[in-house]
């Protein structure tokens, strides 16, 4: 009876465990575990609403054309990582490298594409005035200079000159030639303008261009520029710009003394 009761015992244990087993078996089988970023089959839906990133969106500002003129008269509350770069002065900067650059329209001396009215291109024209070869005759109302030749010829440049209120006129004579000339404002300049540097070296950014020509005693330049677009305008503080082209040009064909007559 005994040994009975043990065997029925024995099988209904046996019976609980196959049956733990199977459900085990089949609960393994219906669990899978879907790759990262996937849903599994069955498997709800997140319900965590996305995350919206809302782009910033530029700013709307006038377009002043980069070079100095943006600079000078641009938004200064705008983030200098967003200013144009420019060259500094900077005691390792070799300004050196420039001297020798040859009278051609490249990159370094105008940004490509660069539009000039026709009038202002350098070319030899007739000559009626009164002024010996080797002068130079600045014609500020028209915006040109004329360097006098023999035989009643000129070489004419287009120019930009002095804003209302700084134009002027007289006669004085070329007292000192730099190449790739540093810029120091004059302090009557950084009176009016006091976000202004202090110095900037001689480059291709440099407001003063390839070439300077200084006149007299005066604080005026015959200079090279950074924007040619300006040229045929009035937008100088006096002194007379010039395409960097152009003013290489005239600077191999003029020297110490020579005079410099504005009109």
């Amino acid at each position: 009876m005994r040994d009975q009761k043990s065997a029925s015992v024995r099988s209904t244990v046996a019976i609980l465990f196959a049956g733990l087993f199977a459900s085990a078996t089949a609960s393994a089988q219906s669990i899978s575990i879907a790759p990262p970023g996937q849903v599994s089959r069955g498997q709800a839906m997140p319900t965590t609403p996305p995350m919206v990133v809302v782009a910033r969106q530029p700013e709307l500002r006038g377009n002043l054309g980069g070079g100095f003129i943006e600079y000078l008269f641009g938004d200064q509350s705008r983030p200098r990582a967003e200013l144009p770069p420019r060259i500094y002065s900077d005691p390792s900067h070799d300004t050196q490298r420039y001297a020798n650059t040859q009278p051609t329209v490249g990159p370094m001396l105008e940004p490509q594409g660069t539009a000039i009215d026709p009038q202002f291109l350098r070319q030899q024209v007739d000559y009626q005035g009164s002024e010996e070869p080797g002068t130079i005759v600045i014609d500020t109302p028209n915006h040109f200079l004329y360097l006098v030749e023999p035989g009643g010829k000129a070489m004419r440049y287009g120019i930009g000159v002095g804003r209302p209120g700084f134009t002027w006129s007289g006669v004085h004579s070329v007292s000192s030639m730099k190449e790739w000339p540093d810029w120091v404002p004059p302090k009557e300049m950084l009176q009016r303008q006091p976000y202004l540097p202090h110095h900037m070296a001689g480059g291709p950014n440099n407001p003063l261009g390839a070439r300077a020509l200084y006149l007299g005693s005066t604080l005026y330049r015959i200079h090279g520029s950074n924007e040619p677009w300006t040229i045929g305008r009035n937008v100088s503080s006096g002194c007379i710009r010039m395409r960097n082209a152009d003013v290489i040009d005239l600077y191999g064909r003029v020297k110490i003394g020579t005079k410099v007559v504005v009109l």
